[in-house]
């Protein structure tokens, strides 16, 4: 359900390496000259534009030993800890920079009973071999600073599978000892609390092709069980060691589809059972049988406890994800359906060890004031999909959450349910417009959500996901210049997958027709300065580029542009309504139209080519003033609508750029750039036109992946707007 990035970044070292980048054949003009003095780095404060989770929480731990301390983690958008007294989140892997997107996704947490100070996280998003190795993250204060080991193997916190668990455990006999479960190279241990890791050559399982391998770990007093995702449903897939040296199987367990891959397990230090979910795949998605069942770990026997099997019809087909005890209580238990989509998702509950249940879904009260898309555009929230994770208080039995394909639902009665996911934002943000009157200071597209009108940034839009028609992930936005007022977005819809709006973004009516591409294809849209014509390019999600389409009344009609270049972003002129502007990726060409988007013709060649996240953007208030990142290969303008372009001297990477309001006495807007000037890729800002560049965010706040948008303010001067792949928007001000 998330964005990624296609590869892995190569950042070149210091502005050596930019020095010695020249320009390239066909490029025009000259650099504007660097200045001699660089001016001091300014004090920002970050923040995120409120939403309210939109992401996976894949994960939850109470700490057993600490009253109100919890852990949270997330596929794609990093871990946080709670905060019980101020009932919010606080990210702990904001630190994590360029180099390092891959290790925003958490496969698993830990934390030490004896120790409360001490959280350990395994990162790694991908096994795919594009993607870097895991990392070992390990702190003693709760996460407020960290130590890192990295890992000669990879992890895949947004692969299949990503909501079992937890894969990470600290041994119940030796706090210095760690078990952490891998997807492809099995089992591996750590005897200095994380620092050095070794493979378990003693594991009895063999890896297979699916990438799940060890897919839980979980202590039943001293005894470490280990579940197994590579399984066939009838050999082994539950594993033990009482001694840490030697492992079995553990005898009698479950066979047969319904137990094919164990999820989650919960020991019940009380009765000393362990309960253990099944599902026929790792899901989150695919699941369509299921089951639970417990152990009685001091005989050995195993007994079904599932509270409804899954029915036969495609209608009523699930798995079953999350599991809980509840300290206090013995024989308390909480498991949760998973890909229930028809009947929709549940928690059942029981309070005799199994033998009945009762469904939390069929009393709840749901309250999602706070985070109104919730509402999906429907009448009601729904209960909930994607569950892999529960949790009970160990200090507050009815205290429970569970996680969600987009949010973490909390309660404190067991009847009234809101989302406990205050500081916790995961979006996978792609699109940012601040319009330079109305309401709203910011308008936005993400992945899964859609459009999103922010009234305040303090707090998740009133009015939820836009709908007419109901959006999933956006893939175009755009503001006509002259005319704030109108504007247009595009994306996966249930009911075509074009709208315009004609308050500012606040309000959506669906284009009156649609070409037949759009329902397969939908890719950016442009409109150019008076709103009177719009360009909505075609491409398919496996990568497949269709001509652009024109529209002079609104979206009533389209008619294909043939010379537009296939799948190219097309760019409005902020002062011209007759021209639009091109990048061709495949050759490296800038193309131009000057008769309102019917024709476009060659201008700039020998431009950087062959990436399609090269991006084009259009100074405010002038005509012909472009501006073109090309990743490693610099940033470059033209101020000659495209005819020649010249090579900006200082960021030798340049990843996105964006527009704010000019500094005081300024004449000329402020630039935003996610790019490097030195060694790091950085967040920076210029007022002088990019003769000069300061870096504006630092080593604390680096968010992974933050080349997909950035955009200033045109209302706030230093105010800027910031895409990251997992962290939503950030927002950054300077402290005066």
């Amino acid at each position: 359900m998330h964005a990624s990035p296609l590869s892995r970044r190569t950042v070149l070292a210091g502005t050596a390496a930019a020095a010695a980048l020249t320009a390239l054949p066909g490029v025009q003009g000259q650099a504007p000259a660097a200045g001699a003095a660089q001016p001091a780095a300014p004090a920002y404060r970050w923040r995120n534009a409120v939403i309210g989770g939109t992401g996976f929480v894949t994960g939850v731990l109470f700490h057993p030993s600490v009253r109100g301390l919890a852990y949270a983690r997330t596929d794609i958008g990093g871990a946080y800890r709670w905060d019980d007294r101020a009932a919010r989140w606080t990210p702990l892997t904001d630190h994590l920079g360029w180099d390092d997107w891959n290790l925003l996704g958490v496969e698993a947490l830990a934390v030490d009973p004896a120790h409360p100070d001490r959280l350990y996280l395994a990162l790694g998003t991908y096994a795919q071999s594009w993607a870097g190795n895991g990392a070992v993250l390990r702190s003693e204060d709760r996460g407020a600073t960290w130590t890192r080991t990295d890992l000669p193997v990879k992890l895949g916190a947004n692969e299949d599978g990503r909501g079992a668990g937890e894969r990470l455990l600290v041994d119940p006999r030796d706090s210095d000892t760690l078990w952490l479960g891998t997807r492809h190279d099995g089992l591996w241990r750590s005897t200095d609390r994380g620092a050095t890791w070794a493979a378990v050559g003693a594991f009895p399982a063999t890896p297979g092709a699916t990438g799940q391998g060890v897919t839980l770990l979980v202590a039943a007093g001293r005894t470490v069980y280990a579940g197994w995702g590579d399984a066939d449903g009838a050999s082994a897939n539950l594993f033990r060691t009482a001694d840490g040296a030697t492992w079995e199987p553990v005898p009698g367990q479950p066979a047969g589809t319904a137990a094919k891959v164990p999820i989650r397990a919960a020991h019940d230090r009380h009765t000393r059972e362990l309960y253990v979910t099944y599902a026929d795949a790792p899901g989150p998605n695919g699941q369509t049988d299921g089951s639970v069942h417990k152990l009685a770990t001091v005989t050995g026997e195993w007994t079904e406890v599932t509270p409804v099997r899954p029915g036969g019809t495609t209608d009523d087909r699930f798995g079953y994800g999350g599991v809980a005890v509840d300290a206090r209580r013995p024989g308390t238990v909480v498991v949760s359906t998973n890909n229930r989509w028809a009947a929709v998702d549940t928690l059942y509950r029981s309070t005799d060890g199994g033998r009945t249940w009762r469904s939390l879904k069929d009393t709840a009260v749901l309250d999602v004031s706070e985070t109104p898309y919730l509402e999906w555009g429907e009448a009601k929230p729904k209960f909930g999909w994607w569950i892999q994770t529960v949790a009970v208080d160990p200090y507050d039995s009815e205290h429970l959450v569970y996680g969600t394909g987009a949010t973490l639902y909390g309660t404190r009665d067991l009847k009234h349910w809101a989302p406990q996911i205050r500081g916790l934002e995961e979006t996978s943000v792609r699109l940012l417009v601040s319009p330079p009157t109305g309401r709203a200071h910011l308008i936005s597209g993400s992945g899964d959500i859609g459009v999103l009108y922010h009234e305040r940034l303090t707090a998740s839009p009133s009015r939820g996901m836009a709908t007419d028609p109901v959006t999933g992930t956006a893939t175009g936005l755009a503001m006509a210049a002259a005319r704030p007022s109108y504007v247009v977005r595009t994306g996966w819809g249930d009911h075509g997958n074009g709208a315009h709006s004609d308050d500012g973004g606040r309000t959506w009516t669906p284009f009156a027709a649609q070409p037949a591409l759009g329902k397969d294809a939908p890719g950016p849209i442009a409109t150019n300065t008076d709103g009177s014509v719009l360009l909505w390019v075609f491409v398919h999600w496996d990568g497949t580029k269709y001509p652009a389409h024109r529209s002079t009344d609104n979206g009533a009609t389209w008619s294909e542009v043939p010379s537009f270049p296939k799948g190219a972003t097309p760019v409005a002129d902020p002062a011209d309504p007759t021209r639009f502007y091109a990048y061709d990726t495949d050759t490296g060409t800038l193309f131009a139209s000057t008769d309102s988007g019917l024709t476009f013709t060659a201008r700039a060649t020998g431009l950087p080519s062959g990436d399609s996240q090269f991006e084009l953007v259009a100074a405010p208030g002038r005509s012909g003033d472009l501006w073109l990142s090309t990743k490693g290969n610099g940033l470059y303008r033209s101020t000659d609508g495209g005819a020649g372009f010249s090579r900006v001297a200082g960021p030798w990477a340049a990843y996105a750029l964006g527009f704010g309001k000019a500094a005081p006495g300024a004449a000329y807007p402020a630039l935003y750039l996610v790019g490097a000037t030195e060694a790091v890729t950085a967040v920076h800002r210029s007022d002088d036109e990019a003769r000069t560049w300061v870096r504006i965010n630092d080593d604390a706040h680096q968010w992974g992946w933050t080349g997909e948008t950035v955009t200033g303010d045109p209302r706030v001067y230093g105010r800027v707007y910031l895409a990251t792949n997992g962290r939503g928007i950030q927002y950054g001000e300077p402290v005066r």
